[in-house]
């Protein structure tokens, strides 16, 4: 399953962030696109991809949840140039996420939204499968669980 949340969006700094270390006044992060580190500091309002969330008309849904329905639609493929014209992203977007909320959701959302998407895509971390526990894996569908105790001691 996709973890988000230590890929970064830093105000002000181009592109997508994957947290490397803690420190004491900030991060220390990798850029996707260039593979560079540098230090982002505290102040400067660092957000995990997964804290984010869309504007709807009804409940926000997360941007991993918005991010699934992009790649469902798509069928994995890349979005459209989020440099298209405005009123095109408003309208490609309402296809794609149509309870989105118009109101609050900018262009300027939408062409982040859709960089990060094709980023995400080129580089092949937008992993939508299910986790399958051991257990989940060893036994055939509609079998019963096996009396098998969990201390190999016993």
């Amino acid at each position: 399953m996709m973890d988000l949340s230590k890929i970064l969006a830093i105000p002000g700094r181009h592109g997508l962030f994957k947290m490397i270390s803690q420190t004491k006044n900030g991060v220390v992060v990798e850029s996707l696109t260039d593979g560079k580190r540098s230090t982002a500091f505290a102040h400067e309002r660092i957000s995990a991809l997964e804290e984010i969330s869309v504007f709807t008309t009804g409940e926000d849904i997360p941007l991993k949840d918005v991010f699934k329905k992009i790649y469902d639609k798509l069928e994995g493929g890349p979005a459209i140039d989020p440099r298209s014209e405005n009123a095109d992203l408003k309208e490609y977007f309402a296809g794609l996420v149509p309870e989105y909320d118009q109101e609050r959701v900018y262009a300027s959302d939408i062409k982040k939204l859709l960089t990060w998407y094709n980023t995400l895509s080129e580089l092949k971390m937008l992993d939508f499968t299910e986790e399958v526990t051991d257990q989940e894996q060893e036994e055939p569908a509609g079998s019963a669980p096996s009396e098998q105790s969990e201390n190999p001691a016993e």
